[in-house]
């Protein structure tokens, strides 16, 4: 199957270990397994007798009991048994696409997005549909032109909330208007909510809200925890459920028996954990908040709930060659706005823990954007 370049992945990582100031990466700050173990107050000398004494088979076929359960409690009308783990929010994204969809069906993706969203689709030859979403409206999807581009053949709606890479969120309300459109065709939805939970109230997720709607996540970005590779979908629909299931014993069987305790333990201990993220993410938002309004030519449109946010510029160059001569002139590392197939605007995050590295990047690239004719 042929399948367009991933391009963000093509574009950081081969400069994520070389870069000076990785502002184009979208994680909070990973956490240790030592602060972990202190935070959840586990008793480390049993968590190592653990590792050392477990075998080393296949992990639970649908998912550790312990972390089903710890995964369901992040949500309002989630149970366990909706619960499936895959190999990170990719993963479960990827067994989505790949499962649900079938010739003659339609997709529509709204975009900015994460790639996968649209070009597993297109790979698969399903018919996509953008919507693409509005600066101007500060990312937020017009009910309007979803419902003009919905019909009976779209089996999925999907898209980020919070977005990526605006950080835009839709409340329960602006949710409430896409699962009208969706009723109304018979569509899923298919919600990655990856960095759901920065906000200091309750995120609705789409499964609180609608029967087929498939929310993804995973332990890489607000739990700061990408090396465990974990991810998850959760569906009330069990049509959908029993497809997933399906699609992941062809895909990866299982997790590994490790990476889900740990995940396990995070998840239990949620509340604290999005308590770190929250006290890393939001300082560091303040100062570049207060950056970008010292930037002349500078711009961000709407709210951000994530990690990241997209600016815009008024430079007559192309973002490509913007962030490469950046990069190579300040060691400052940006994720262009191409990889998202927006254009002339770049994509900063602010998720790393030293506020002070996070200040001299920032600094350096503005000098640079000062110079920049």
């Amino acid at each position: 199957m042929a399948i367009q370049d991933f391009k963000v992945e093509k574009w950081l990582n081969p400069r994520d270990a070389q870069c000076r100031y990785n502002l184009g990466a979208s994680c909070v700050k990973a956490i240790s397994l030592d602060e972990l173990a202190e935070l959840g107050g586990e008793n480390k000398d049993e968590l190592t007798k653990y590792f050392f004494e477990t075998h080393l088979h296949y992990g639970a076929f649908f998912g550790l009991p312990r972390l089903l359960n710890a995964i369901a409690s992040t949500y309002k009308r989630a149970k366990p048994e909706m619960v499936l783990t895959f190999h990170g929010g990719t993963g479960a994204n990827s067994s989505v696409l790949t499962g649900m969809l079938e010739k003659g069906d339609s997709v529509v993706a709204v975009m900015p997005n994460y790639q996968q969203h649209y070009s597993i689709p297109e790979a698969l030859g399903i018919e996509v549909r953008p919507l693409h979403l509005e600066k101007e409206d500060g990312y937020k999807i017009d009910p309007k032109k979803l419902e003009r581009i919905t019909d009976s053949s779209t089996k999925l709606i999907t898209l980020t909330n919070p977005n990526n890479p605006t950080g835009a969120y839709m409340n329960a309300d602006e949710l409430g208007e896409i699962i009208s459109i969706a009723e109304k065709n018979g569509s899923y939805i298919l919600c990655d909510e990856i960095y759901r939970g920065l906000a200091d109230e309750y995120m609705p997720s789409i499964v609180d809200l609608y029967d087929k709607g498939i929310s993804t996540s995973s332990m890489s970005k607000i739990y700061s925890m990408a090396g465990t590779r974990v991810g998850w979908a959760v569906t009330s629909d069990k049509k959908a459920y029993d497809i997933l299931e399906n699609r992941r014993s062809y895909d990866s069987i299982c997790n590994g028996v490790f990476d889900e305790l740990i995940s396990a333990i995070a998840l239990e201990n949620s509340d604290s954990m999005l308590a770190r993220a929250r006290a890393i993410v939001e300082p560091n938002k303040k100062i570049v908040d207060e950056w970008i309004k010292r930037q002349p030519r500078l711009s961000v449109y709407g709210e951000s709930f994530t990690t990241t946010m997209l600016v815009h510029y008024d430079y007559d160059i192309d973002e490509v060659e913007l962030c490469t001569d950046i990069y190579e002139k300040t060691g400052v590392l940006l994720c262009h706005g191409d990889c998202f197939e927006e254009k002339k605007c770049f994509r900063l995050g602010f998720g790393f823990g030293d506020s002070e590295l996070l200040q001299k990047g920032l600094e350096a690239l503005g000098g640079y954007l000062a110079n920049l004719k």
